[in-house]
């Protein structure tokens, strides 16, 4: 731990945004950091024992689904009285343990269902109007496995069937992003578990010039409880100024020097575990956390 931290200081009194006064961070200088910012900044333990979805928090069926897909612009609206909100609900993993948390109310949930940053106007005819909520609850694959979680059922006078939302307040109860806190783009975009040492990696990365593409090489840095992915750029023939990056997409097999086990996985550019988005369905995350260690 002194380690890291005497590595850390050199890097922050060195860095200089991006840059280091005498060149660019290097790969391991963000893991540095990368792994710091983790262990200190709550994440890990949200990670560990908190609520982490791994899949999308709407329970949309399918007609509704093929409602929705046919109208280039929608929006929600209420339309009738709603019930009050829970001050708390509870969350129960299959394994049996559970967590209190804070839940949203039924507009907030009908808001995070809307593309717009507010539900539409009551008086936009196009608005999908809600006329019920019910506080219930659903399936939820997370982290730690499938649970019974808080939500709202929503029905909805112009739709074929209702909506189900998930109300558990993530804001108020803490997620790893707020922990992580300000973070640059992630270049790792995922990652499959081919054996216990070998990731099969997907990452993308900018470049000049198409006629002249650089060498790009998946990396990992490795500790006891994190295992951080990044990419090295090497540019065939450096300009020596500034370009306007085009975005570039690849894939490369990276090998553990330690099995993977349950070692989560950062990306060492955003300081976030990779694949970790609480809206969409995350496969890597599910694969790392279930390969086991001999």
């Amino acid at each position: 731990m002194l380690r890291l931290l005497a590595m850390l200081l050199t890097v922050t009194v060195l860095a200089g945004g991006d840059h280091l006064l005498l060149g660019r961070l290097t790969l391991h200088d963000h893991a540095i950091r990368a792994v710091w910012t983790w262990r200190t900044s709550g994440a890990a333990e949200i990670w560990r024992a908190g609520f982490v979805p791994t899949e999308g928090l709407n329970k949309i069926p399918r007609d509704v689904r093929k409602r929705i897909s046919r109208d280039e612009e929608f929006g929600f609206a209420v339309a009738g009285p709603l019930p009050a909100t829970p001050h708390r609900a509870q969350i129960r993993w299959d394994d049996g343990s559970t967590l209190r948390v804070p839940v949203i109310s039924a507009r907030q949930a009908l808001i995070a269902l809307s593309p717009y940053e507010q539900e539409a106007s009551a008086q936009d005819e196009r608005a999908y109007k809600l006329t019920a909520a019910t506080f219930t609850t659903t399936r939820l694959r997370t982290l730690r496995g499938m649970a019974t979680v808080p939500a709202w059922r929503m029905r909805f006078s112009n739709l074929p069937g209702p909506i189900v939302r998930v109300a558990v307040d993530r804001r108020t109860l803490g997620t790893v992003e707020d922990a992580i806190g300000d973070h640059l783009p992630a270049d790792i975009n995922g990652f499959e578990v081919l054996d216990e040492r070998t990731l099969q990696v997907t990452y993308e990365y900018g470049i000049c010039s198409r006629r002249r593409p650089p060498t790009v090489h998946p990396r990992a840095e490795e500790w006891s409880d994190v295992v951080v992915l990044g990419v090295e750029v090497q540019e065939q023939h450096p300009s020596g100024g500034m370009c306007a990056g085009v975005g570039a997409f690849g894939t490369g097999v990276v090998r553990l020097e330690k099995p993977l086990g349950d070692r989560v996985v950062l990306d060492a550019r955003s300081r976030l575990p990779v694949c970790l988005h609480w809206e969409a369905p995350c496969a890597s995350v599910r694969q790392a956390t279930a390969t086991p260690s001999r």
